[in-house]
C-alpha cells in the first residue's frame, strides 16, 4: 500500500491473523481500540493509546487495567468505531489505518465499509485492511496503484454519479452503478488504473491482496 500510517484504529470485528495486517498493528505509533478490540490487543501484548466507546464490550479486568487511557462516548446514533475514527481526527491524526472492522457479523462489516465516505473528508488517508484486501474511499478523479492481475471491486455509495475507468479489463464508461455487485470483480491491467468521478461521485474501492 505504500502509506505510512500514524494511527490505527482497531475495531471489535475479526482480529488480524496475517502477516501484513499484524505487521503494520505493530509498527504504529499510535492504537486506538473500540473497546471491545482490548482484549485482543492485550492478549497479543499491544497496548492502546485510548480506548474509545460506550464501554459496553470491554471486560472489567481491562477496565481496571487501561482506567488512564478511556474516552466513553454514549451516543448511541453512531457505532463504537466511528467514535474512535471521530477521537483520532479530533487528536491530529492524519493517515489512519483501520483494522478489525470486517468478519463476524456481516451488518456491521457492511456499515463499517459503507462508513469510509463518511471518514474520509477527516484525513489526509484513510483505509480499511483486512486479512483478504483492502478498502480505500475515492471522492474524486485519481489514479490508483495496483499490481497486474490484481482483483478490483468498485462501490458506488451515490449512485447519481457518473464513473468512467481506464486500466482496469472491463472499462466502465460514464456509467451510474445503482447496485453494489455492478463495479465488483474486475481486474487491473497494470501497475495502475484511474477513476474518473463526475462531482456527485463517491466510491469505495477494493484491492485484494495479492496474495490470495
Amino acid at each position: 500500500m505504500g502509506t505510512i500510517y500514524d494511527c490505527v484504529v482497531v475495531a471489535n470485528g475479526s482480529f488480524p491473523q496475517t502477516a501484513g495486517p499484524l505487521e503494520l498493528l505493530k509498527s504504529a505509533p499510535a492504537i486506538i481500540a473500540c473497546d471491545g478490540a482490548v482484549q485482543n490487543l492485550h492478549e497479543r501484548g499491544l497496548e492502546p493509546a485510548a480506548i474509545v466507546g460506550d464501554l459496553d464490550s470491554i471486560p472489567q479486568e481491562m477496565l481496571r487495567l487501561y482506567a488512564d487511557r478511556i474516552h466513553t462516548v454514549e451516543d448511541q446514533e453512531i457505532n463504537d468505531l466511528t467514535k474512535a475514527v471521530r477521537f483520532a481526527h479530533a487528536a491530529g491524526y492524519r493517515k489512519l489505518l483501520i483494522l478489525g472492522a470486517t468478519g463476524l457479523r456481516e451488518d456491521h462489516t457492511l456499515g463499517n465499509i459503507s462508513l469510509l465516505t463518511d471518514y474520509a473528508p477527516l484525513f489526509e488517508q484513510v483505509e480499511m485492511l483486512s486479512d483478504y484486501g483492502h478498502f480505500v474511499p475515492v471522492q474524486q478523479t485519481m489514479t490508483l496503484a495496483c499490481t497486474p492481475g490484481q482483483q478490483i471491486s468498485i462501490f458506488s455509495m451515490y449512485p447519481c454519479g457518473e464513473i468512467t475507468t481506464e486500466g482496469l479489463r472491463w472499462p466502465i464508461t460514464r456509467r451510474r452503478l445503482t447496485a453494489w455487485w455492478q463495479g465488483s470483480l474486475n481486474e487491473a491491467l497494470g501497475n495502475e488504473f484511474t477513476l474518473t468521478l463526475s462531482p456527485e461521485a463517491r466510491v469505495i474501492v477494493y484491492f485484494q491482496t495479492p496474495s490470495l
